[in-house]
């Protein structure tokens, strides 16, 4: 078996007094793709800041191959001292780096190579910083919640980049569906320690509830043998006692191990706070239109929210969302339309920016608004100590700044303010930002018990597809379209992802972007008819495309050996090279398939 690449042995980091890392051991072999899961604050970003050698452990020892190139991606990335955002990528490239897929990458994330890297979004540093790692095109990359601040369509281009890649990566992502595809080998930092499982993402956690499950049952056992052998003490006499002083030093053992067991982390205790039932109507749209100069965002918009409804809101970054969820909920008036509200309708909402926030509040104070020591939740008073507990906050945290709290504990922060107003229509714009997933479960549970409509913004797909019960996306020019079911069934439904469109048509996010189909009115009538070939196609093409389908999900199967690219690298390029050229042909059939089917639809009427 080959070394690998990068290799932590015996890694301890404490903080505040309490071993964060305890005896942590990590390798990344060649062209392995590893998944780092654990709870908010179990020290994954820690850990991977020490593989990346910018944080020096209490003990152990990190070893990377010698001529090994590593890139490491920042949740905050660092982009000062650069003149452009080009000279930034330019200055990931290893010595005999391609200047040319840099700036490739650049416009397929669809960034100007001429812009001041310090005036950027979080989203435009977040891909000029994916762009920076990718570009060196490294044997190993780091990545620490690559996705954070990515629209969808960004994502899956991003998704499709590491596919093809040949690097070894190490993982921290709290979107599901990311790590889901990506993932081949799971490391669980639990409790200090890390344990390798050879399973992707998408069975580990049936593996772990096991696992806990298991432990809970060991735990359960143990407390049950000290309370027999205690009660075998106290029965006995003293000489009892002195004869067995064996059996009284594993009674104490036993207690020790007891003593020494680290629970588990309980998951976020989260509640809504409900108002009275609203109308069946919650909202109603109808012709809104809403133009920022001369580009429309939402034009001549009509739809309707019942009591109930869950309408997920997708879409590139730019594209209107926050705007359509704000004329949606009164506090942007259209330039056209008519928004009409529900009776009784009673509104908590969650901003994506966290701008309700002041830094120089106290976590207390931030709960409660100020007003005591207490939190109203659906009518019932609960001490602020109560409430932080039940979203995983310590009591010592009560007096703690804003500022002060890590992104997750924000996220947290801002979901408990949100939840304990009573509604009875809740806006949440990216609810699922820096949740982890055990929290993400607990939301999604709250929200499917939830008795009012929720109107939501997400960019993190699983959660779409277990939350909403309908998407609207934007189709250019201010239209939006609404598909019935989660995201998965909006895909289907339209036959093809997102596109992020940049004025002129461009779609960085794609090598070839996709040509528009002419409607059924622009097509001349003598033209609309099938000829022989035509229907031969029709005939031929759904046989063409399962055995490209076949030879596709065998060409993957070949490629998910985790040892193909160490053994036979070779092998491995071929076999990537031929896996390019069937997808390229399948997405080729399928988009074919689909025209004609148009045409033929449209013919028969």
């Amino acid at each position: 078996m080959a070394a690998p690449l990068i290799q932590l042995n015996d890694i301890a980091l404490t903080f505040g007094g309490a071993a964060l890392l305890d005896g942590v051991d990590l390798a990344v072999g060649a062209g392995e793709r590893i998944c780092l899961v654990g709870r908010n604050g179990s020290g994954k970003s820690t850990l991977l800041k020490i593989a990346a050698g910018l944080v020096e452990p209490d003990r152990g020892h990190r070893f990377v191959q010698p001529g090994a190139l590593v890139r490491y991606l920042a949740q905050e990335p660092d982009l000062s001292g650069h003149a452009t955002t080009l000279d930034y990528v330019e200055a990931g490239l290893a010595d005999s780096g391609d200047v040319h897929l840099a700036r490739m990458l650049l416009d397929e994330v669809g960034l100007d190579g001429a812009s001041d890297p310090m005036q950027l979004s979080g989203g435009e540093a977040r891909r000029a910083a994916l762009a920076h790692a990718l570009a060196s095109e490294p044997e190993i990359l780091l990545l620490d919640e690559p996705t954070n601040h990515l629209d969808l369509p960004t994502i899956e281009w991003l998704e499709g980049r590491l596919q093809q890649s040949r690097a070894a990566m190490v993982i921290i992502s709290h979107d599901r569906r990311f790590l889901e595809t990506l993932s081949r080998i799971t490391v669980w930092l639990d409790r200090g320690r890390a344990r390798r499982v050879e399973l992707p993402f998408g069975k580990f956690e049936a593996w772990r509830d096991q696992e806990l499950a298991d432990e809970e049952m060991q735990l359960h056992k143990l407390d049950r043998k000290i309370v027999a052998e205690e009660h075998w003490v106290h029965g006995g006499v003293t000489g009892r006692r002195k004869r067995n002083v064996r059996r009284m030093a594993e009674l104490a053992k036993m207690r020790q191990a007891r003593r020494d067991h680290r629970a588990v982390q309980g998951n976020a205790s989260l509640s809504v706070a409900e108002a009275e039932t609203s109308s069946t109507l919650v909202l109603e749209a109808k012709g809104v239109s809403k133009s920022f100069g001369d580009r429309p965002i939402v034009s001549n918009v009509s739809l309707r929210l019942m009591r109930g409804d869950r309408l997920g809101i997708v879409g590139p970054n730019g594209s209107g969302k926050t705007t359509l969820i704000s004329l949606l909920t009164g506090l942007l008036a259209p330039d056209a339309g008519e928004i009409r509200m529900g009776a009784n309708v009673e509104m908590a909402a969650l901003d994506q920016g966290r701008e309700s926030l002041d830094p120089a509040w106290t976590l207390s104070e931030a709960l409660t608004r100020g007003r005591g020591d207490t939190v109203s939740i659906g009518g019932e008073r609960k001490h602020v100590i109560a409430y932080m507990k039940d979203f995983l906050f310590a009591p010592e945290q009560r007096l703690t700044p804003i500022s002060a709290l890590s992104g997750g504990e924000r996220g947290r922060l801002m979901l408990a303010r949100a939840l304990a107003t009573p509604s009875n229509l809740l806006v949440l714009d990216e609810p699922t930002n820096d949740l982890d997933l055990e929290t993400l479960d607990v939301l999604e549970e709250v929200l499917a018990d939830y008795k009012g409509t929720v109107l939501l913004i997400s960019h993190d797909r699983d959660f779409l597809d277990r939350v909403v019960t309908s998407v609207i996306v934007p189709e250019g020019d201010g239209r939006w379209t609404e598909y019935a079911g989660g995201y998965a069934d909006m895909i289907a439904q339209r036959g093809g992802d997102l596109a992020r469109r940049q004025p002129g048509g461009k779609s960085p996010t794609a090598q070839t972007p996709p040509k528009e189909k002419p409607s059924a009115a622009d097509v001349p009538s003598a033209r609309r008819r099938l000829s022989f070939k035509d229907k031969h196609a029709l005939e031929t093409l759904p046989g063409e495309i399962a055995a490209l389908e076949a030879k596709q999900a065998a060409l993957a199967k070949t490629l998910d050996a985790p040892d193909l690219y160490t053994r036979d690298r070779a092998t491995f390029s071929k076999v990537s090279d031929e896996l390019a050229e069937v997808q390229a042909a399948l997405a080729a059939a399928e988009e074919r398939w689909l025209e004609l089917e148009i045409l033929r639809s449209e013919i028969e009427g």
